[in-house]
């Protein structure tokens, strides 16, 4: 085939090609077309309501900074919610559980956290309920200030994580905050309060961290033992423990006992 047969031969390929590429866009703009008409006459139509504009400026003021600190707030949310709940005690006492029975990875981390997520709200059901009746539904109703909404929405998460403090944490960060002893814990503020809470909560769940440890600590060193009298040294007493420890934490149904318990650790 001469240059000039490959020229004209690459001309009509080329030609084709644009010709399916205009065909295939003129097919989705064809497709497009119903959709986008029907967008324009179904899709909402979204405003924000300012104050007029004969209305002081202090109140078109005040309107910005209560949207900006509504959206800003949602960024500490988590924070909030792992701080001042009992978040922080399941997962840690899941998360332990699941070394102590030696699966790396099994359950994964987003199963643990969706339990402790969700046994979180089971417990703070009645303290969350109190917040949105006597905080969230007066304020939205223009009943209550935001000073007062805030101290309404604290007063139950802070006579929950009081019942679960201990004294000696509240004096410590008390003396580090160089703050008066007050006539009665609940005139406390949240930086005293809120890391006090942690510590006792960091504190509690190793404590039932160590407790379920010890069990599984007992059959790894039975296991070895038996291993190394056996003159089976280079086989590691992982692979005998644990299907073993699976076999036993199944048996004595281990998840319903561990999250039943941590339950009604907090009085559930």
């Amino acid at each position: 085939m001469s240059y000039q047969e490959r020229i004209s031969n690459f001309s009509g390929l080329n030609k084709l090609a644009q010709a399916q590429v205009a065909g295939l866009g003129l097919l989705l703009l064809t497709l497009a077309l119903p959709a986008l008409s029907f967008a324009q006459t179904t899709a909402p139509i979204i405003s924000v309501n300012l104050p007029a504009a004969d209305t002081a400026a202090n109140g078109q003021v005040m309107t910005a900074l209560k949207i900006v600190g509504l959206i800003t707030s949602l960024v500490f949310l988590p924070a909030l919610l792992m701080c001042t709940t009992c978040f922080t005690r399941i997962a840690i006492v899941l998360a332990m559980t699941r070394q102590a029975l030696g699966t790396a990875q099994t359950p994964p981390n987003q199963v643990l956290l969706g339990i402790a997520l969700f046994l979180t709200i089971a417990i703070m059901g009645p303290a969350f309920e109190k917040i949105y009746n006597n905080s969230l539904v007066p304020y939205s109703e223009d009943q209550i200030t935001t000073t007062e909404a805030l101290e309404r929405a604290f007063a139950p998460v802070r006579d929950f994580m009081l019942s679960h403090t201990r004294e000696q944490d509240l004096t410590l960060f008390m003396e580090v905050l160089k703050v008066t002893p007050p006539n009665s814990p609940q005139e406390l503020g949240p930086s005293v309060i809120v890391p006090a809470f942690l510590l006792s909560e960091l504190n509690t769940a190793y404590q039932i961290a160590f407790l379920i440890f010890l069990p599984f600590l007992i059959l790894d060193l039975i296991i070895s033992s038996i291993l190394t009298s056996m003159s089976m040294i280079t086989l590691p007493p992982t692979i005998i423990s644990l299907p073993i420890k699976l076999m036993l934490f199944v048996i004595i149904d281990g998840w319903h006992l561990i999250i039943g318990n941590l339950v009604k650790s907090y009085g559930g």
